[in-house]
C-alpha cells in the first residue's frame, strides 16, 4: 500500500466544448468528488456567442474570442472552489477539447504565460494582446474551400492527403485554418510564435508554457502523418511556411509535460508536484472515457449520426476520418459520420403519428423484422457516403434492374411500414457503409449507443437485429470526453510512476481495476437476425447505388 497521500489524490479533467467548459474532480476509485461548468452564451454573455460560437460576416464563417475561453477557466476553477473541492489533493490534470479549432500566440503571450501573477485573474493577464489572431476559427467555420484544393492538389491529389493524415481535406480542419490565415492576415502569421490546437491550450495554461499538441487530436489537422506520428513535411510545406516552429513535436496522448504552473499553486492551492498531462481531442477523449474493447463500436445518434471504432491498422477512407488512438498508441480510431439521422426520424415521427415517439416505437414493434421485404433509403439531405440525395422506396418485388427501380414505390400501405423501412434502412445503410470501407463484423462485435436516440429501446432493438450484435448503453447523465480527460491523467501518471523494466497494464485495463464502464446490456439480436438482414444489406447497396446514380 502506497503512503497515505496515495489515498487523497484525486484528478482534474476538463472538457473545453462548443458550448461549455466543464471539470469533474475524480477520487483515487475514480468517483466524482465535484465537478462546475461555465456555459459560453449564458455565464459570459459579453462575448455574444450563440451555441458558444459568433457568426462572421461572410457565410459559414465562425469564430470565438479565445479570452472566453480563459475567462471560463477563471469561472469553473471558482466554482469548483466555492463547492469546497480540495484542489491541492490533484494528482494530475488532463483536457480535452473541441477538435480542429486553433489559437495563435504572440510572443508577449508566450512570456505572460511564463510569468503569471497568482493575485490576478487569468483573463486579466492572457488577455486579446496574448493572442496575434483574436478571431479564431473553431470547426463549425467552413470558408476554406479554396485552401483545402490547394493543399490537396500541392500533395498529389486527395486521395494522396488520406493516404498521408488519414482524412481528405475538410474545410474545418486546421490545416486549411493556418493556410487561410497566412493567406490572408500574412502579418498575423508571421507574429504567431506558436500555434495551439484547444486541447493543448488546456494544458497550456496549467503548464505556464505553450504546450505540445499530442498526435490523436493532431490527426484531425490534415498536417500529420498518422503511421509515423510526426508532422509530415509535405503537408507543412504546402500549409505555411515555418509551419514546424509553430506547431512544435507532437508527444503521445499518455504524456506527462510537466509539473503545474506556480500560479495555480499560489492562487488553488494545488501540490507543486501535480502533474499536467497531454490533453487531448473531444472525440478521442469520449473513446478514453467509454472503456470499451476493441471490438466495439459506438454509434452516437444525434443530429448526425457517427459511427466510432477502433482500428489495429488505418483504412484509406476517401471520406470519414482515421485518427491515431488516444490510449492504444500503436492503434488507431475511425470516424463516419452520417448527415440523414435524428432529424429524418423526428420528421417522420412527426408525419405518421403527430411527433409521440411512444406511439412511433408500438408502430415500429408491431412489424416484423424485414418488414415483409418493404425498404427504403431516406437521405432528406445531401448523404456523405455515399453522395446520394433523395427517397428511395422498394417493396419486395422491385427488380433492381428494371426501369422503375429508380423511382420505386411512391408510398408504403401503413405508417408501421414506413417507421420501420426508415429505421432498418438508416441502420443498414450505416452498417454497409462501415462494411464496404473495411471493417470487420463477427461474433465479438458490440455496440455502444449514445446521444438521445439512447433511450429508445424500440431503435436499439432495430441497431442490435441489423448489426447482429449485442447493444449497450451508458449510464445516465454520463459525459464521455469528461470523463475520459481525468481518466487519462490516471494513467498517464501511472505510467510515469510504473517506472522502467516494469510491464504496465494497458489502458483499459488500469481503469476498470479502479472503476466500472458504467455501461448496460440493453438488447440481445434475435436468432435470425444475420438470416434476415445479411440479404437485406445486399439490396441496400443495390438501392444506394440506384439513387447515386438515377439515370444508370
Amino acid at each position: 500500500m502506497g503512503p497515505p497521500k496515495q489515498l487523497k489524490r484525486t484528478f482534474l479533467g476538463f472538457d473545453l466544448s462548443t458550448q461549455k467548459l466543464k471539470a469533474v474532480l475524480l477520487g483515487s476509485s475514480l468517483e466524482v468528488v465535484a465537478a462546475a461548468e461555465v456555459k459560453f452564451d449564458t455565464d459570459l454573455p459579453e462575448f455574444r456567442t450563440t451555441g458558444g460560437a459568433n457568426a462572421g460576416s461572410i457565410k459559414n464563417e465562425y469564430f470565438v474570442q479565445p479570452v472566453m475561453w480563459v475567462k471560463a477557466m477563471d469561472i469553473v476553477l471558482d466554482r469548483l472552489v466555492m463547492q469546497q473541492a480540495d484542489l491541492s489533493t490533484v494528482a494530475a490534470i488532463s483536457g480535452s477539447g473541441q477538435q480542429h479549432g486553433s489559437l495563435y500566440w504572440s510572443k508577449h503571450g508566450i512570456n505572460t504565460l511564463q510569468n503569471l501573477d497568482s493575485e490576478k485573474f487569468l483573463h486579466a493577464q492572457i488577455d486579446d494582446s496574448a493572442f496575434v489572431v483574436n478571431r479564431t476559427p473553431i470547426w463549425m467555420d467552413a470558408t476554406t474551400t479554396k485552401q483545402c484544393l490547394e493543399m490537396e492538389m500541392a500533395v498529389g491529389g486527395k486521395l494522396n492527403m488520406v493516404e498521408l493524415t488519414g482524412s481528405k481535406c475538410y474545410e474545418r480542419f486546421t490545416g486549411p485554418q493556418i493556410r487561410k490565415i497566412y493567406q490572408q492576415r500574412c502579418h498575423a502569421y508571421e507574429e504567431a510564435n506558436r500555434i495551439s490546437l484547444v486541447s493543448s491550450f488546456i494544458s497550456s495554461l496549467f503548464l505556464g508554457s505553450v504546450a505540445p499538441i499530442d498526435f490523436s487530436d493532431g490527426s484531425g489537422m490534415n498536417l500529420l502523418d498518422i503511421r509515423k506520428k510526426n508532422w509530415s513535411k509535405e503537408c507543412l510545406n504546402v500549409c505555411a511556411p515555418d509551419l514546424d516552429k509553430r506547431l512544435d513535436i507532437p508527444v503521445s496522448p499518455n504524456s506527462i509535460l510537466g509539473n503545474v504552473s506556480p500560479y495555480f499553486v499560489e492562487r488553488f492551492s494545488f501540490s507543486p508536484d501535480c502533474k499536467v498531462a497531454a490533453s487531448t481531442g473531444d472525440n478521442p477523449s469520449a473513446l478514453s472515457g467509454m472503456l470499451v474493447g476493441s471490438s466495439w463500436l459506438t454509434i452516437s445518434m444525434g443530429t448526425s449520426d457517427t459511427l466510432m471504432m477502433s482500428l489495429k491498422e488505418p483504412l484509406n477512407w476517401e471520406e470519414g476520418h482515421i485518427l491515431c488512438h488516444p490510449t492504444e498508441t500503436e492503434e488507431f480510431m475511425g470516424l463516419l459520420c452520417f448527415r440523414n439521422a435524428s432529424l429524418v426520424r423526428e420528421e417522420m415521427n412527426k408525419k405518421t403519428t403527430g411527433g409521440d415517439w411512444d406511439k412511433f416505437n408500438e408502430y415500429l414493434d408491431s412489424t416484423p423484422r424485414g418488414n415483409f421485404g418493404n425498404m427504403a433509403v431516406h437521405f432528406n439531405d445531401m448523404e456523405i457516403i455515399p453522395k446520394a440525395q433523395g427517397i428511395l422506396r422498394w417493396n419486395r418485388e422491385m427488380d433492381p434492374s428494371s426501369p422503375d427501380a429508380a423511382r420505386g414505390v411512391i408510398k408504403f400501405s401503413s405508417p408501421q411500414i414506413e417507421i420501420r423501412a426508415l429505421v432498418e434502412g438508416q441502420m443498414l445503410h450505416h452498417r454497409a457503409v462501415a462494411e464496404d470501407l473495411g471493417y470487420k463484423f463477427g461474433p465479438e462485435t458490440q455496440i455502444l449507443v449514445t446521444g438521445g436516440a439512447s433511450v429508445n429501446k424500440s431503435i436499439l432493438q432495430t441497431i442490435a437485429d441489423v448489426f447482429n450484435a449485442p447493444v449497450h448503453i451508458q449510464d445516465e447523465g454520463f459525459e464521455a470526453a469528461l470523463l475520459g480527460a481525468a481518466y487519462r491523467s490516471a494513467y498517464a501518471l501511472y505510467l510515469q510512476e510504473a517506472g522502467d523494466g516494469v510491464t504496465p497494464l494497458c489502458y483499459r485495463d488500469y481503469i476498470l481495476s479502479l472503476t466500472s464502464n458504467k455501461l448496460s446490456l440493453v438488447c440481445e439480436p434475435h436468432k435470425d437476425s444475420e438470416e434476415i438482414y445479411a440479404p437485406m444489406l445486399q439490396r441496400y447497396r443495390e438501392m444506394a447505388r440506384v439513387l447515386s446514380n438515377p439515370n444508370t
